[in-house]
């Protein structure tokens, strides 16, 4: 069929449903937008797309191939000016040559391959760990490095941050960030990046796993077959279905959860800390106490924070009903175990699952006993309770989506400086450099939130045209990024001393 013709008024003749066209022509470029910035020449223009590269001072240059630069309108692949004083463990340039590198990442208790990979592939060097580092081994080795990521077990202190003055970023390949020292890291200028919700579905998986394995006692049967135990009962055993879910902390993953849960035909509430519009048929309780007084699963999906620590003690297992089931997938500390061990040994509860813990070891293997508490010997002893090591998002898939979005993030601050899904800075971003802009730079200033900053920055930089610029601040620490243009390479030097000079100044990059 041909495309619709236009009527004498300028008008296309109408389509009929039944009848649709197979061709409708598209407008090329009707705004004049320039071809820098538009249309199937420019693929990789995204406001931070992954093919433009920097380094920062605080980091090394990594040699690229630039066969990019000959497509009109891609990302351009930036450098960075490297201040004299930066701790190089080797010079690579000849005498008069602007000093690089080679950036170097740590990833740590066996983050997914293909993170690694990825970032190998940007030009990267990656060293891949299985384990987690203490803090005294971080102390000894991290300093080596521009990028560190890391999971659940691995502590990032103020101690090991003040250790590190190359480090530049922080992936946790995981939800949580409670195990890096947030604050101590915006104030060196480290940004901390994570994943809050790659593996939303392998936890609420694994919940209705433990649901169901719970209030069939399947953990039990399976382990008196095993021993050579038949022992075929249904008194203790239930269905699911009609029974209440209560969900504490209706975020990401409870949410999910509620969905999965509805399915199997239970009745779902859920308290949480602000008001959250439900999922399907759940109802948000008013407190703590009203879900635990009416739920028959009890199951939690909060952050580790101060609100939280302890939250579940002797007086709350003791508001929940008798005969349910406590679910532990979120963090070790918000859980007393030594009154959830009371509350099952006294058959006030009939089951639980947990899946986390105040201390855990730092590698696989033996080693899961009373030196990481009292409370350990206890649970190993009761029937009809799940135990297993933090595995709730430990599925290929969650960790693959993990990867991908934490060493996409790591990658994309370290080569043109974004900051979007930081956790401990402003988020701010600015479109690409592109190859027709050769004689750009980018400025990425982390300084503290202090009035006089811009106008002091603005000021160096007047002698050049700002083309774009963007600055935001969170708490005591702001970031600006800024492109000037018309920058010669042996002015880049002289604006990074002015820069980096102010005593509100954190950390400067230069891009160019």
């Amino acid at each position: 069929m041909s495309a619709p013709q236009s009527m004498p008024n300028g008008r296309r003749n109408s389509v009929s449903a039944s009848d649709p066209p197979q061709f409708i022509p598209i407008p090329v470029n009707p705004r004049g937008v320039p071809q820098s910035s538009y249309g199937p020449t420019s693929p990789t223009l995204s406001t931070s797309p992954r093919n433009t590269f920097s380094v920062s001072p605080g980091s090394h240059t990594r040699q690229r191939s630039l066969s990019s630069l000959a497509t009109p309108g891609v990302a351009r692949q930036l450098t960075a000016f490297l201040p004299a004083d930066y701790p190089l463990a080797e010079e690579e340039d000849g005498p008069g040559d602007k000093r690089q590198g080679k950036q170097r990442i740590l990833l740590l208790e066996n983050i997914n391959l293909d993170a690694a990979e990825y970032l190998k592939k940007a030009g990267f060097e990656v060293d891949h760990v299985t384990k987690a580092y203490s803090e005294e081994e971080l102390v000894a080795k991290l300093p080596a490095y521009d990028a560190v990521g890391i999971r659940s077990k691995t502590k990032i202190t103020a101690k090991v941050i003040d250790a590190c003055p190359k480090l530049l970023v922080i992936g946790c390949f995981c939800i949580g960030t409670n195990q890096v020292d947030l604050l101590k890291a915006a104030q060196r200028g480290v940004a901390v990046f994570n994943s809050p919700f790659s593996n939303s579905r392998s936890v609420a998986e694994l919940v209705i796993a433990e649901i169901i394995s719970l209030s069939r006692q399947l953990l039990d049967r399976s382990s008196e077959m095993r021993a050579g135990i038949w022992n075929k009962l249904s008194k203790g055993c239930w269905e699911i279905r009609g029974k209440t879910l209560g969900i504490v902390g209706y975020g990401h993953i409870g949410s999910q959860l509620s969905v999965l849960a509805e399915a199997f035909g239970m009745s779902v509430i859920y308290y949480d800390v602000i008001p959250l519009m439900p999922l399907g048929s759940a109802r948000q309780v008013d407190s703590l106490q009203e879900l635990l007084n009416r739920a028959d699963f009890v199951t939690l999906h909060v952050p580790e924070i101060p609100d939280t620590i302890g939250m579940m003690g002797a007086a709350e297992f003791a508001h929940m009903k008798k005969g349910s089931y406590f679910i532990n997938n979120a963090r070790g500390k918000v859980v007393d175990l030594d009154a959830l061990a009371s509350a099952l040994e006294s058959g006030h509860l009939a089951g639980a699952a947990v899946d986390v813990y105040p201390k855990e070891p730092g590698a696989n293997g033996p080693g899961f006993n009373d030196n990481l508490g009292p409370f350990i010997p206890r649970l190993r002893q009761i029937p009809n309770l799940i135990l297993t090591p933090h595995i709730g998002g430990s599925t290929e898939e969650a960790q693959r989506a993990i990867g991908s979005e934490v060493s996409t993030a790591l990658s994309r601050y370290l080569d043109v400086g974004t900051t979007l899904g930081a956790v401990n800075f402003p988020e701010v971003d600015l479109r690409a450099i592109t190859t027709q802009d050769e004689r750009h730079i980018r400025v990425c200033h982390v300084h503290k939130n202090e009035p006089g900053v811009l106008k002091r920055v603005n000021n160096i930089l007047a002698d050049h045209n700002i083309e774009k610029q963007f600055s935001d601040s969170k708490g005591d620490i702001a970031y600006l990024m800024a492109d000037i243009s018309d920058v010669g390479e042996e002015e880049v030097e002289n604006i990074y001393k002015q820069i980096s000079a102010a005593s509100s100044n954190i950390l400067t990059r230069l891009l160019y």
